[in-house]
Order: structure tokens, then sequence, then C-alpha cells
């Protein structure tokens, strides 16, 4: 299957059995907005949890919080959000479709790595084991020619955003003969930028009301309950602070499924270290999250980090964790060292000090800060789409099955009892009830046990317990393996062990601790 009709596959399973709708669907919808329905709330709950719990449970210098989405309208003031928060935008003439010019740039750069990677195929294919790929990428010609035309297209870029230069940026997109994947006519406009945050009013009455923003990020709310959560729980230099929260950004080119909406949920966790030390903290974060990403068994290939060829005005080093989304390799996860800025800045709007006292050196400063910021939306694809597998079988048949982490799967457990009568069902409900305090189940008697184990397979249940007849005479079940499709015979008794040992958070976390 080609990758672009994988995103299409992946929409139409998620509707189908529960993870994920279109909003107000039956008012034609709303663009961009998308409700997660019975299986895709519990997946994503898992999701958070295995999350809060790594930073939260597996670090004594970590806590959270949960912060109000309105803030005073001084804080994004403070925060550069009301004259920096902008995308640069362009629009082509004949499409009527508009795209983010930093983004048209960034995917021409992808062409060109692709490039690379078909020469580097037909080296391995002409050279056979004996190919040395550092040294072909190193003297291979074409190769040498890509490289060099990406480092002057990444110079030209950066130069031209850090100096919000819109002109050259346009220039560089019609030097480059970029086409509109629509219309395929380099037709563009001018590039304009826009302001993201969404504003609303505060108050009742006309006149009386005043301007107040939804929250474009939950970072905020962590740096102005800085000296709220050091106080109070005696917080020591270098400690952390984690949120998980829903922010709002007014994305003109929103697409792609859930990897880019307008009301979108976060998961930052801020860092607060000693000046000098950041850049210290800022590798050592990069590194834990890049295990935490990896725990998952997604596959490494999967994931890769990328530099920012633009530096946020609160950052001195800053890079993604990209996954390869069946879109390309897309941002994942954020890690930035944003320095004394945010701090300094709602000391200075707020005229509050927002400073850490040492007791060992008998000093005070203000704290830098390394962020880690995981988009909970963009990480729910990045399982599904790792996770949705179509497989033909020895006997020729197909069959969908979605190879969710065990510990994250809505469901971990089906049982099913052979049949609906001889007392198979009173059986079932009575190992039911004995691991459901544990485990979420899906208890299921209709139609063939080959339909039902497909069903299983298609939400991603990792394990399905059947209860026959042998069952009532050995007291044992066979327990079938969702990935394998391999059954065991195994006592009830047992079931507990067996099932910490492949689904439980401790499990998961244990890999991390």
């Amino acid at each position: 299957m080609e990758q672009k009709d994988i995103l299409k596959e992946i929409i139409s399973h998620c509707k189908e059995y529960g993870f994920v709708f279109p909003s107000s669907e039956i008012y034609d919808g709303l663009a961009a907005t998308y409700d997660y329905g019975q299986l895709g709330a519990e997946l994503k709950n898992n999701i958070k949890t295995y999350w809060w719990k790594s930073m939260t449970q597996l670090n004594s210098n970590i806590v959270g919080i949960d912060t109000a989405i309105f803030m005073h309208p001084t804080t994004w003031k403070a925060s550069g959000h009301v004259d920096a928060f902008n995308d640069p935008l362009i629009d082509n003439k004949d499409s009527k479709k508009r795209y983010r010019a930093d983004v048209l740039l960034e995917e021409y750069l992808e062409k060109q790595s692709h490039k690379i990677q078909k020469e580097v195929e037909k080296g391995i294919k002409r050279f056979g084991e004996s190919f040395d790929k550092e040294q072909f990428l190193a003297t291979n010609p074409n190769v040498i020619r890509i490289k060099e035309k990406q480092a002057q297209i990444e110079a030209r870029m950066k130069t031209a955003l850090n100096e919000n230069n819109l002109e050259d940026l346009r220039q560089l997109i019609i030097d480059l003969e970029i086409v509109c994947p629509i219309s395929g006519s380099k037709n563009w406009t001018e590039v304009r930028q826009f302001n993201l945050m969404f504003s609303t009013s505060l108050g009742s009455v006309a006149g009386e009301s005043s301007t107040i923003y939804l929250r474009p990020e939950t970072a905020q709310g962590i740096f102005v309950n800085f000296l709220n959560v050091q106080k109070s729980g005696r917080m020591k230099i270098p400690f952390g602070i984690a949120q998980i929260g829903k922010a709002f950004r007014n994305e003109i080119v929103a697409r792609q499924f859930i990897f880019r909406m307008r009301e979108f949920e976060q998961m930052e966790m801020q860092f607060f270290v000693k000046p000098g030390e950041e850049l210290t903290w800022y590798e050592h974060w990069k590194e834990v999250r890049k295990k935490w990403h990896l725990n998952l068994g997604l596959g490494e290939s999967n994931y890769r980090f990328h530099d920012h060829i633009k530096l946020a005005h609160y950052a001195n080093a800053a890079c993604d964790i990209e996954f390869n989304f069946p879109m390309g390799f897309k941002e994942l996860e954020g890690i930035h060292s944003r320095t004394d800025f945010d701090l300094k800045q709602h000391e200075l709007h707020a005229s509050k000090k927002l400073q850490y006292f040492d007791p060992i050196t008998n000093e005070s400063f203000v704290p830098y800060v390394i962020e880690t910021s995981v988009g909970l939306d963009r990480l729910f694809l990045s399982v599904l789409s790792a996770s949705y597998t179509e497989e033909i079988l020895e006997d020729g048949s197909e069959r969908i099955v979605l190879k969710i982490p065990a510990a994250l799967a809505p469901y971990k457990i089906a049982i099913l009892p052979l049949i609906k009568k001889d007392g198979l069902p009173d059986k079932a409900q009575e190992i039911m009830r004995m691991l459901q305090l544990d485990y979420t189940i899906q208890y299921d008697e209709k139609d063939s046990i080959g339909k039902r184990y497909r069903r299983q397979d298609a939400i991603g249940t990792p394990f399905a317990i059947t209860v026959d007849h042998e069952t009532l005479e050995s007291n044992t079940v066979t327990i079938r393996n969702r990935d394998t499709m391999i059954q065991d015979r195994i006592s009830i008794e047992s079931l507990p062990t067996f099932l910490n040992s492949h689904c439980s958070w401790s499990t998961l976390l244990g890999a991390l601790a």
C-alpha cells in the first residue's frame, strides 16, 4: 500500500471502530476538529498515564500541576505571543489553497533527502556486502551536490526567517520552482504573517468586557506558578513542573487528520536549572525523551532528531523528535532550552520577582528552563500509524490488526465464552470479575470465535481468553496472543501473573526506571 493511502485507511478504521469521529458530523462537521470515541478516549488516557507516571512517578524532583485555560491577557504580551506568535503563509492563486511557506521549503528539503537515500540504495545494489555507506555519502558526487544544495537552501531559509524577510522567503520558493500540490502551478501570492491566537471576551456586558485569549500553549501556566510550586513543595533546583492540558491555535492550514488541529492537547514539562548548566540538561533530556519513545517499541527507524533552522525568540537551543507518520517525517515532540526569557519577562510585566534562592551559595537567581513538549494527539496518531497492520494469513485470508503496545491498548483482555450455554458464560463472567479491577476488559459472546478474534485484532486487544468446556473440568483457559495468534493453555490462577508481566504499567515503566 502506498504511504499516501495509509492515512486514509487509518482515518476510516478510526471511525468504524470508535477511535476518532469527525466533530459535529451530523451538521456536516467542523474543519480541523475531531472527537475521540470510546476506544480513542481509552487509548488517549493510557498515553497520558504513561507520560504522567514516567515524569512524576519516576522523578522525585518533578511534580505535576493543572492550570486554567484562561489567563490574564498580559501573560501573552509578556511571553511574546501577542507580537511574535505567527506563521508565514502563502497562497496559490490557481488552487486558492493556503500553505505555510516554511513547511513548503522543509518538504522540498525532505525530497532532497529522499534523493540521497535513492543514491544509497543504488550503491547497496551495486556493491552488495562490500558497500561502505559512510564513505559513499562522503565521496559520491551526486550525494555531495545534493547536500551542498540543501545547505545553501537551509542557510538562506534561516536568514529569511530570522530577519522576517518575507519577500526573500517567497523568492526562495520561486527560485526552487516549488509548485502547489493541488494545481501544479507556481502562481504564488506574497507571504504574510498570521497570528495564531484565539481571542474572546471576558464579561457579560458589551463595552465592559475585556479581550482575553485561549491559551496557545500550557507552558505559561507553569511559569506564572513557578514560585507557588517551588515554595509550597520546598523544591530545590534542578526540578521540573509537568502539565497535561488543552491548547488552542487558529491554524489557517489545518490538515492531515489529528496531526494539526485548532484544539489539541499538550504534555509539557519545564525543568528549572542553574544558569550555565542549561545545555548539559538540554542534552540530558534529549536522551531521556528518545528513550521514552523507543520504549514503546514502535521502531527506532521511525524516529529522528531535527535541529531547528530558526530558533524561537526565547531559545538558545532547540530540536524536534520527528516521527515517520504516513505523510512523512513530522514533528512529534519539541525539546527547547528556553533560557531565562519567560521568567524574566513575567518579572518585568508583573513587577514581581520570580527568583530562586540557593541556600548553599546564599544567592538568588532567575533559573534557566529546559522544556519538553509533546503533542498528545500527534502521539496518538504515531501509535496508530505504527500499529496499523494488514496481514495475509497462511490460509489466504486477511486480517487488520492494531499492534498497540499492550499497556496502552484500550482493552487489555477480551473474554470469550466458546458458546452461549452449558455454563460457559457464567464462568467467563466470573473470570472477568476477577480481573476487571486491574484491567480493562471486553466481554463478547456474539458470532463465531474466529470473527470475535478478528474484532479484537482490529481494536488492538493484546490477549483473548477463551472459556470452553475444558475450562469447567480443569480450571484452565486458552489465551491467544494478538500479534502471533499463538494460543496457550494456562490455569485461571496464573492469569494475574501472566497479564501483569505483559500489560501492566510496572512492566512498561520498568525499562525506564
